[in-house]
């Protein structure tokens, strides 16, 4: 399965040292996960769509991601970040991490930030019991 999601940032200057800002489609402002109604996947069928809904969903950690990044550079970057996980029977994720082909954002640390994030996910339960193994892209994009 491979699914796909696009991350945008912003980067606004808001004054001189301040820290860009970022957004990931979907993503919240900081503290604003916590104000988001749960999303109950007990309710929810394991299918593509529904893995894009939980993808979409916790997109603000991702976002969290970049922004980190962003804060340590001069000027914004943007790239790819291909990521491989696997949906447990139980809907969580094992075996995260980051595919060298199609990644083109190079960040040592962005990349275990993301894998961090994609770590604390929680799916719909696959009606089959079984793994599911899946590709995932963020394109992560400045905007000025």
């Amino acid at each position: 399965m491979l699914l796909s999601a696009s991350a945008w940032a912003q980067t606004g200057a808001a004054g001189a040292g301040a820290s860009p800002a970022a957004t990931v489609d979907g993503g919240t402002p900081d503290g604003a996960a916590a104000q988001k109604p749960p999303l109950d996947v007990n309710l929810m069928p394991f299918t593509s769509e529904s893995v894009k809904k939980v993808v979409a969903y916790n997109q603000y950690k991702i976002q969290a991601c970049y922004e980190e990044m962003l804060a340590g550079k001069e000027k914004p970057v943007e790239g790819r970040v291909m990521t491989s996980f696997v949906i447990t029977p139980e809907g969580l994720v094992k075996k995260a991490h980051v595919v060298a082909k199609g990644t083109t954002l190079k960040d040592p640390k962005l990349h275990a930030c993301v894998v961090e994030a994609l770590g604390t996910f929680v799916f719909p339960k696959p009606s089959d019991h079984r793994d599911h193994p899946l590709e995932y892209p963020f394109n992560l994009k400045a905007v000025r």
